[in-house]
């Protein structure tokens, strides 16, 4: 595999556009509005920067590995010379069954079809293809230069083959890849969402302030983050979404949302991309302030 196009350009599509660059792909990065990808090539080369300050990266490499990557808004173009497709769009079902309908049409008959997705079924996505043998669940964790898992979603129907394939150009990508089966949440957010609904709700019934919480599961479970910090990394939005899977699927009180992180959402408090969330980040976005609720 050489040609790799990335579909969205936001947090986790331009984390993986900048992997596979710096491991020597050919990267394709498409998305919809020409001023995300500028933004996308500058977060890129201040990140492969910060790479640089570590000791990771030289200088020469910044410069080779963003030249691998070619920014377009058209999908059409980019998917009929890859070799993987992986999407990286918005965790919302009917936008990705319209991208996996086009880029089955699009791309070439041995091009394997991946989605990032967090929770949605890998096996609903293959089925709006005429190849769910090549359909795949490739689910990175952020930040993806720096974060060494990637979930590997089997479909109902996705060929060992394909597994075989994605975990040999995860390991390329110095990864470890780990396989989950295609179940809501698969393993990593099956896990880690009820543990942040759980933080939220006992923030709701007014046991504890957010500082107490997070430092409580920092200081004594050996977490590097509070679940309430990580859940304004991850996105207030995409915590609520993967919850409403987790429910909807399997009918479980347990994976109901509490109704405090379905306000935020409503009120546009979505965390660290809103600079408000369970901290203000308004001041200092890596020492922010812990709101009171």
């Amino acid at each position: 595999m050489k040609n790799i196009t990335v579909i969205g350009s936001g947090t986790m599509g331009n984390g993986i556009a900048h992997c596979f660059a710096q491991y020597g792909f050919e990267v394709n990065l498409v998305d919809l509005n020409q001023e995300a990808l500028v933004a996308a090539i500058n977060r890129i080369e201040k990140n492969m920067q910060r790479q640089v300050d570590k000791g990771v990266l030289e200088l020469p490499q910044i410069q080779a590995a963003l030249a691998r990557i070619t920014t377009t808004t058209q999908l059409q173009d980019a998917a009929q010379t890859s070799d993987l497709i992986i999407e990286a769009a918005t965790e919302n079902l009917e936008v990705k069954k319209s991208l996996f309908e086009q880029i089955d049409q699009w791309a070439p008959a041995d091009c394997i079809l991946a989605s990032n997705t967090s929770s949605l079924s890998i096996t609903a996505l293959a089925s709006f293809t005429r190849r769910p043998e090549k359909v795949v669940g490739m689910h990175f964790m952020n930040p993806v230069p720096i974060m060494k898992l990637i979930e590997i979603i089997q479909g109902q129907q996705t060929a060992q083959a394909t597994l075989d394939t994605i975990t040999s150009l995860s390991e390329q990508l110095d990864k470890v890849p780990l396989m989950a089966k295609d179940y809501p949440g698969f393993i990593a957010n099956r896990i880690l969402l009820p543990m942040i609904n759980e933080a939220i709700e006992t923030l709701f019934q007014g046991v504890g302030g957010v500082y107490e919480i997070d430092e409580m599961m920092k200081l004594g479970m050996g977490h590097p983050m509070g679940p309430l910090r990580l859940a304004d990394f991850i996105g207030l939005d995409v915590c609520l979404a993967v919850l409403e899977v987790l429910h909807q699927g399997f009918g479980q009180p347990k994976y109901a949302p509490c109704p405090l992180l379905v306000n935020l959402v409503k009120a546009g408090q979505l965390g660290i991309k809103t600079k408000n969330g369970f901290y203000n980040y308004a001041q200092d976005i890596k020492n922010p302030s812990p709101n009171h609720f």
